[in-house]
This record gives C-alpha cells, structure tokens and sequence, in this order.
C-alpha cells in the first residue's frame, strides 16, 4: 500500500522544500468511484513514551456503521514545526492504514488539506503518498480569510487566500463552530463538502473522526 514517494528522516528545511514541490501532484478534481466506505484517521501522542499512535476507523456511508479498525504506534521522531504536522504524523497513520483489511474509498484527514500555507497540508500529503482521495477536515483556521457561515447545519462560507479559494468553512451543526474543510487529493471541493456532511451526524465532527480520536486516545 505504501509507496517510494520519499523518506522520512529528512531535515526541516528539506520537508518545506518536498512540500512545494509535491503540490504540484495534488488533484483538485473527482478521481474516485463510488463511495460506499470512509476512513477516519487521526493521530494521538503518548508524550510519556514519546510515540504518535495512529487510528483509522472505516465506517460505511449509507448507515455509518463501524466495519473496520486498526492503530499503530512510532516514535515521533520529526520536531513539532507549525505546517509540517504531516511529517510529524503520517509514519504512523500509513503503518495504521496497512493493517486495515477493508479499504476505504476516501479518508477524511484530521487537518488541512489544500488550506495550507504551500497547499500541501497532512490530508493532501497522505492522499498523494498513498494514492488515495483524502479530504482536510480542520477545527481551527490555518491560512485563509472567511465570512461567518450561516447559523444551519449545511451553510458555508468560502475559505480564500489572495483571492484563491482554498476551501470551505462549513456549519456541520446548527448554533456550534464551523470546520474548515479542504482538498486532500483526488477529490473536488464540492464532493468533498457533500461527504464530510453524510458522515456527520447530531455532532460537530464527522463520526469517522470522532471514532478514530477516540481510539487514538484508547490504550489497549
């Protein structure tokens, strides 16, 4: 599943530099078929053990029930650096994503996407690395200008940056905080939106989200 993209143990000023240069992959158009199964990934830290764990939870799209799990453990060996969070992360989301023995459609990322300062953020680096159609689903604004959305579950406002849209600031419940969604890979943002809204139910998260932070957090 994984691919030769590039290693790991790089310095930080070579990971800004892979991430200019591999925003060029990015696909912002539909390069998918049916979705009948998303993925959840989200990552956790043992800071006592000095490891991230990884967990991906595969939900089905039509009822949103759970038909799949794994988790994963590593060092975290890549420092904490604001917009470099994928490489910090994705070693051990990819060892999770491995271990998984029904495959996703498409993985909804927790973190930005195409909203990124070099419009290469965790969900649009995993989808490239992998191949996959990935989509960045964020709490809190990383770049980008936005208008407040409308108060309803379903209303949005354009994330822009230099005039450039760069996603979606989406109300996934009525009266509570939007999330800002993005681009990942392989993927429109209109698709995108419409698919963060299907797995999302009476919370502000996406259940394939909040699945998989809960069993990030989960020591077994």
């Amino acid at each position: 599943m994984t691919s030769p993209l590039h290693e790991w143990d790089i310095s930080v000023a070579e990971a800004i530099a892979l991430q200019k240069r591999l925003a060029d992959q990015v696909e912002c158009d539909d390069r998918l078929g049916p979705v009948e199964r998303v993925a959840g990934v989200d990552v956790g830290y043992d800071k006592a053990r000095g490891v991230a764990r990884a967990a991906v939870v595969v939900v089905e799209t039509a009822t949103l029930e759970t038909v799949d799990t794994a988790v994963a453990e590593r060092p975290t060996a890549f420092p904490y650096v604001p917009g470099l969070l994928s490489f910090r992360e994705l070693p051990a989301a990819i060892d999770a994503l491995e271990r998984l023995t029904v495959p996703p459609d498409v993985l909804l990322c927790d973190g930005h996407g195409f909203a990124h300062p070099r419009r290469f953020g965790i969900a649009s680096h995993l989808g490239v690395f992998l191949d996959i159609p990935s989509i960045g689903v964020a709490k809190s604004r990383l770049v980008g200008e936005a208008d407040v959305p409308g108060p309803e579950r379903g209303d949005r406002a354009p994330l822009t940056q230099k005039g450039e849209v760069i996603g979606a600031v989406l109300r996934t419940r009525a009266g509570v905080s939007p999330l800002y969604i993005s681009i990942g890979h392989r993927i429109c943002l209109e698709t995108a939106v419409r698919i963060v809204l299907a797995c999302t139910t009476r919370f502000r998260l996406p259940e394939t989200t909040r699945r998989a932070d809960r069993l990030s957090k989960t020591r077994t």
